[in-house]
């Protein structure tokens, strides 16, 4: 190799600028002068590129920019098609579901009213008080603890536990609870003046959260009973649903609710929008049902037998009164009672109608309907001599009657005057050549006499007492069933056989239920209720001449329960009491039923009262009284005059 070196690329220095007047010469960089010929361009050098960096070419850059970039368009518009065309429906509806809130429209209850059209219960405004949790959030209220904060405004207002309340507010995943149900307007009005005392604040004071603000009110309505307790028993109540809770309101719930509307509306920070998204479907009120109920009898029975319960210590007690040409109740008053304004004082126990609830023993005011038997199988007249001994041997048992006597010499209408058991013993095995006969018998007319039935109200819980078939009455009940022992009943059935035999002897089906008058105001009347022939005509008068001598005759057991003015028929009954609790006989049931004027009658009474611990528990010295007191009451009410006529004053004892 040689030690000379290379020779060395000579670089070009920085060119020299060049004056414009400056000569070109040929072959210089200067632009030729005329006529002279064109330098030709030195060709291409074809050996090894020179060293230097040369760019690259931004064309395949561009392309994987603009695939990029087209990649994600087609996503874009992928996912806007499925937006926009595959689930636009289910995305509108979601929308529609947090933007829209929908509820239903209570329908207006329909009123019960008395046969004079007086209320006995209605409907009046009321508010639900409801919320939407979404606005006592964090982000809605820029409040940790807004739930917290408006539970401690609301939960005095509406009567409510603050916990729980706060916990209803902060209730995820919804936008909507029930905080209080049926709210007086007075009750919203407080909570809408604080709300809006609160908006006011949040206005001028940035640092003030309005967190009532998702708290609003559905318009409803509250059932109230303007008379109190007042036939409680018969109306009976609505529960926290709106629902008929017992008694009317349950039996013809249906018919009373009416039909709920709905309604859809937009909502926007704890407000109603306007929008043409909203919809409504109005509600139906309900049929107003009117009783036969008199408010006015019903309230001079409910006060005669809750004072004289009070009196007596009894454990209850019940009067119903009763139309005897149509059947319809007049009054059906319990004691105790209730108020269904306020279910939450009320005991347990008093809850329902006891009238038709209780079945019991009736005693000896159901005499009448072995009498009844006897007269119409031609067995005995009211004439007919019975002799009543001190005591009687029947079966398996030694019957007496309740005071202790020597010997009677009774009629058949002293039998039921003096209220003998023996001597209604005696005449009731008249009915047939055997026993077994005539227990068939008497239980053929106990029957027709509705006992072991239905009363035909259809009321909620109504017992239709027991009486069991004669081939299974034991050796006792054959001889104890003709004078109320060994039978039960109710209180409506005991006053229906008094209607029957003031009827003359035709049974008119108990009603209750005047008629209804639905939302067009179109009264319709119930229907008419199913007659039954008991005994004659010829029966039933001698058998109000035979009750008269019980009130009327000296000797008889219901002279407390005299009229003045009018001829009153009526039966005492005392009989021993089955305990509810253990099944087994303690106290009395003292009754008294009847009806007036005895020969043109119009009302039927009956009064009963369970187990009378102060002073007497004979009926015809408890119950008379109260008897007396609601009969002439209700025939000064439906006016109703004395005949005026004598009684037939039919004689109790014979002369042996």
């Amino acid at each position: 190799m040689s030690d000379r070196e290379p020779p060395r690329r000579r670089v070009p220095g920085p060119a020299r600028p060049v004056r414009p007047d400056a000569r070109r010469r040929p072959g210089s960089g200067a632009r030729p002068g005329p006529g002279a010929r064109p330098a030709r361009r030195p060709a291409p050098s074809r050996g090894p590129a020179p060293h230097g960096i040369r760019l690259g070419s931004p064309r395949p850059r561009l392309r994987l920019v603009g695939l990029a970039l087209t990649l994600v368009m087609v996503v874009f518009v992928v996912r806007l098609l499925q937006v926009q065309a595959v689930d636009a429906s289910a995305y509108a509806a979601k929308a529609d579901q947090n933007r829209y809130v929908g509820r239903t429209l209570a329908a207006v209850r329909g009123e019960i009213t008395d046969r004079a059209g007086v209320e006995l219960a209605t409907s009046v405004d009321a508010y639900d008080i409801t919320a939407d949790p979404t606005l006592f959030t964090r982000e809605a209220t820029r409040t940790p603890d807004a739930p917290e904060q408006a539970a401690a405004l609301l939960a005095p207002i509406i009567g409510q536990d603050t916990a729980a309340v706060a916990r209803k507010l902060r209730a995820p995943h919804t936008r909507y609870v029930l905080l209080a149900h049926r709210q007086t307007p007075q009750v919203w009005n407080q909570i809408k003046d604080l709300k809006n005392t609160l908006a006011a604040k949040a206005e001028t004071d940035r640092t003030t959260v309005n967190v009532l603000a998702g708290v609003l009110a559905e318009p409803t309505s509250k059932r109230v009973y303007p008379n109190g307790d007042l036939a409680a028993g018969i109306l009976g109540w609505v529960n926290a649903e709106g629902k008929g809770g017992g008694g009317i309101e349950q039996q013809l719930n249906k018919e009373l609710a009416g039909k709920d509307g709905k309604i859809r509306y937009a909502q926007s920070g704890g407000r109603l929008v306007p929008t043409a998204g909203s919809a409504e479907t109005p509600a139906v009120a309900g049929t107003d049902v009117e009783l036969t109920i008199d408010r006015d009898i019903q309230w001079a029975a409910q006060n005669a037998i809750s004072e004289q319960v009070r009196k007596s210590k009894a454990d209850r007690g019940y009067v119903v009164v009763q139309d005897t040409r149509t059947g319809q109740i007049l009054a059906m008053a319990d004691s105790p009672g209730f108020d269904p304004n306020d279910l939450s004082k009320a005991s347990p126990a008093a809850l329902g109608n006891a009238a038709l609830q209780d079945a019991y023993e009736p005693g000896s005011t159901a005499k009448v309907m072995t009498m009844a038997a006897v007269l119409q199988e031609n067995a005995a007249t009211p004439m007919t001599h019975v002799t009543v001994p001190n005591r009687l041997h029947r079966g398996d048992r030694l019957f007496a009657d309740d005071i202790d006597h020597a010997t009677w010499y009774l009629t058949l209408n002293g039998v039921l005057a003096k209220s003998s058991n023996i001597g209604t013993i005696l005449a009731a095995g008249q009915l047939g050549k055997t026993q077994e006969a005539a227990n068939q018998v008497l239980y053929s007319y106990l029957r027709k006499f509705g006992i072991g039935g239905s009363t035909g109200l259809g009321f909620p819980g109504e017992t239709k007492g027991i009486l069991a078939p004669p081939g299974r009455w034991s050796t006792s009940q054959q001889y104890t069933i003709p004078f109320g022992q060994g039978v039960s009943i109710n209180a409506v059935q005991a006053a229906s056989v008094y209607s029957t035999i003031a009827n003359g002897g035709v049974r008119v089906q108990p009603t209750l239920v005047r008629g209804t008058k639905g939302p067009d105001g179109r009264f319709t009347r119930a229907p008419d209720p199913e007659e039954t022939r008991v005994v004659s005509a010829k029966t039933a008068k001698t058998l109000a001449q035979m009750l008269e001598s019980v009130v009327d005759d000296e000797q008889g057991t219901g002279i407390k329960a005299r009229i003045p003015g009018y001829r009153v028929a009526g039966k005492t009954g005392t009989a021993n009491r089955v305990d509810p609790a253990t099944g087994k006989y303690r106290g009395y049931t003292s009754s008294f039923a009847g009806f007036a004027p005895a020969d043109n009658p119009r009302v039927t009474v009956y009064c009963a009262i369970q187990n009378a611990t102060k002073g007497s528990y004979y009926g015809g010295q408890i119950c008379g009284p109260i008897f007396k007191q609601v009969m002439e009451f209700s025939l000064k009410t439906l006016q109703v005059p004395p005949t005026g006529s004598e009684a037939a004053n039919l004689p109790v004892t014979f002369t042996p």
